[in-house]
């Protein structure tokens, strides 16, 4: 309980690193996949990401006139729209990592060397976790990775 209790701890600790201007943790998430998966359908974005077709329908429209994401015609099925990641969007995404690392190097650069030595220690435990859990979201061949 006690690691659960500290990985808690520290995903609060990285969404509070996100700035108040910044994009919504949705909107972040959504561009995310974009930027992993390549242009989706709405509906599966949906799914993705936790939310109802309508909100997703609402943010992809917000990300749409910001010129975060793109919108073309399914080529299986012209009815359907497909949400694909913007040059804005992929620029947008490599800005809010950036200054996310630069707070978060701020943050370790006051701790003393054996703790940042101790979490540098994790990172194979942590990305040995990370890489347990398949995500939700289909890659570009239908696999789920």
């Amino acid at each position: 309980m006690e690691l659960a209790s500290a990985l808690e701890r520290l995903v609060r600790l990285f969404r509070q690193l996100t700035t108040a201007g910044d994009l919504s943790l949705t909107a972040a998430a959504t561009l995310a996949t974009l930027e992993r998966t390549g242009p989706r359908r709405l509906t599966e974005l949906a799914v993705q990401e936790g939310v109802t077709q309508p909100a997703m329908t609402q943010l992809v429209a917000r990300l749409h006139d910001a010129g975060l994401v793109e919108r073309s015609a399914d080529p299986a099925d012209g009815r359907v729209v497909r949400v694909g990641l913007a040059d804005a969007g992929r620029a947008a995404l490599a800005a809010r990592r950036e200054a996310r690392a630069d707070r978060l190097a701020a943050l370790l650069a006051t701790l003393d060397p054996a703790t940042r030595a101790a979490l540098e220690a994790a990172v194979p435990a942590i990305d040995a976790l990370t890489a347990s859990v398949p995500t939700r979201a289909p890659d570009r061949t239908g696999a789920t990775a």
